[in-house]
């Protein structure tokens, strides 16, 4: 990494995790002793490539101060929004006066806590001189099917899919101007990650394969298999 580049990361957590089916958002369950986001944080913390740390919570968050993590000196609170985009937005305002147009932003799940410093380190050495930037992604291993009304149509080339993980990398610049331009036109649910945003502004992020282990936790059984991989990578 060249002395220029700074790195900051952004977390949105303000999602409330309905298929968890919990009694509080899947950010705060427990994992492995501990909370998911918390465990986030720590893996993130652990690279000691950022800056900073923005993470977007929910207006009156209740679980996020009693976290001790919440106080650490390189994490800053931001208020999220209703959508992932809002939240990532509202997190890139609160570096402003911190992070220049130039440097580089690591948007990362709050909901992925197994990701590794290598795979941090990796997307970071891989991209830090590309004009655009890139996310961490995996070709997809199974065969796809196009589905309408609950009935196969076509059968996909997976050798053109890959399955889209976080961290996802780009320039502050680029990532604000990019989520105000699609804030602006009003196309709700369009932005359903960061490389989606720079895609509406005719840009072509890269690729860069991911670890398998990187997963997000959606459902109740993913807290069991995040467990395991936590084990597993000590």
């Amino acid at each position: 990494m060249t002395e220029t580049n700074k790195f900051w990361a952004v977390v949105p957590a303000a999602g409330v995790g309905k298929r968890m089916q919990a009694g509080r958002p899947k950010q705060y369950l427990e994992l492995a002793g501990s909370s998911v986001l918390e465990r986030t944080l720590s893996r993130l913390l652990q690279a000691d490539v950022f800056q900073g740390i923005a993470v977007a919570v929910s207006r009156g968050d209740p679980y996020w101060p009693e976290l001790a993590v919440s106080g650490n000196p390189r994490v800053i609170t931001a208020e999220g929004g209703r959508e992932r985009a809002d939240s990532v937005l509202n997190a890139l305002e609160a570096l402003q006066g911190r992070a220049r147009d130039s440097d580089w932003v690591l948007v990362h799940d709050a909901a992925r806590p197994c990701i590794t410093t290598s795979d941090i380190l990796l997307l970071i050495e891989t991209l830090q001189d590309d004009a655009v930037g890139g996310i961490l992604a995996l070709p997809s291993p199974d065969t796809l099917k196009h589905v309408d009304a609950g009935s196969i149509t076509a059968t996909i080339d997976r050798s053109h899919v890959w399955r889209a993980l976080t961290p996802q990398m780009f320039r502050y610049g680029a990532l604000r101007d990019a989520l105000e331009s699609a804030a602006a036109g009003e196309r709700p649910g369009a932005v359903t990650d960061e490389a989606s945003a720079l895609e509406m502004q005719g840009l072509q992020p890269k690729i860069v394969e991911g670890r398998s282990d990187n997963i997000k936790i959606t459902r109740p059984e993913d807290l069991a298999l995040a467990n395991f991989y936590l084990e597993q990578q000590c």
